[in-house]
C-alpha cells in the first residue's frame, strides 16, 4: 500500500483527489494539509511513501516546504501538482528537490499513476517542463568557463600560454608583478584548474590565442 499526503490549500482539490485516490487498492491517503507549514509537520508525523504538493499556498509555500521536507526527510518523494509551470516556480522546486512535477490539468489517472512512479522512485515531468530542464541543461553545458574571465583577465592567460613568465606578463603589460599574481589566482579560480600549466591547455583547447 503506498501511503499518500496531500498538500493543497483549495479544500475542493483535496477532497476530490483523496476521493479518487482512495478508490485505487494499492493507495492510501494517510493526511491532508493546507498550507505548506501543515505539510512539513504532517511529513514528519506520518512519514507517507509519497507526498502531492501544491506550490501556492498561504503562509509557507510548496517550494519551501519541498526543501524543509527534504532537509529533515531526504529519501521523500515528492511530486509537485500545480497549475503554474514560470520558471520561478519550476526550477527552484525541482532544485530543492521534488521528484515530478504535474500540472492541475493532469488526469486523476496520471497523478495515480505518477504516485506509483514515485514510490518506486522513478520521476514524471510535464512535457513542458522537461522541455524547460532540458533546455536549461543544455545552456549550462554550452557555458565555457572562460566567459566569465574580464577582458584583462583573458589577456593574461592568452600570455601564459604563450610561456610568459610572471615577470614577463608584468613588463608588457606595465604592471605589478604582485596584480599578475593576484590577476591568476582568479584565472585559475574562475576556469577550476589547478595550476598554469591546466590553464595553458585549456587556453589551446578552446581557441583562445
Amino acid at each position: 500500500m503506498i501511503r499518500v499526503l496531500l498538500v493543497d490549500d483549495h479544500e475542493m482539490v483535496r477532497m476530490g483527489l483523496s476521493a479518487y485516490l482512495e478508490s485505487q487498492s494499492d493507495i492510501e491517503v494517510v493526511a491532508e494539509g493546507s498550507n505548506g507549514q501543515e505539510g512539513v509537520n504532517l511529513a514528519i508525523e506520518h512519514n507517507p511513501d509519497v507526498i502531492v504538493m501544491d506550490l501556492v499556498m498561504e503562509g509557507m509555500d510548496g517550494i519551501t516546504a519541498t526543501k524543509e521536507i527534504i532537509r529533515v526527510q531526504p529519501s521523500s518523494k515528492i511530486i509537485v501538482l500545480t497549475s503554474f509551470i514560470d520558471d520561478d516556480k519550476v526550477y527552484p522546486v525541482i532544485e530543492a528537490g521534488a521528484l515530478s512535477y504535474l500540472l492541475k490539468t493532469s488526469k486523476a489517472t496520471e497523478i495515480a499513476a505518477a504516485i506509483r512512479a514515485a514510490a518506486k522512485g522513478e520521476p514524471i515531468l510535464e512535457a513542458q517542463v522537461t522541455g524547460k530542464v532540458l533546455s536549461r541543461m543544455r545552456r549550462n553545458e554550452e557555458k565555457k568557463p572562460h566567459l566569465d574571465l574580464t577582458p584583462r583577465e583573458l589577456e593574461i592567460l592568452c600570455l601564459i600560454a604563450d610561456g610568459k613568465t610572471n615577470q614577463d606578463i608584468s613588463d608588457e603589460l606595465y604592471i605589478a608583478v604582485k596584480t599578475v599574481k593576484t590577476h591568476i589566482t582568479n584565472i585559475l579560480s574562475k576556469l577550476e584548474v589547478d595550476d598554469r600549466t591546466q590553464a595553458a591547455i585549456y587556453a589551446h583547447r578552446n581557441n583562445l590565442l
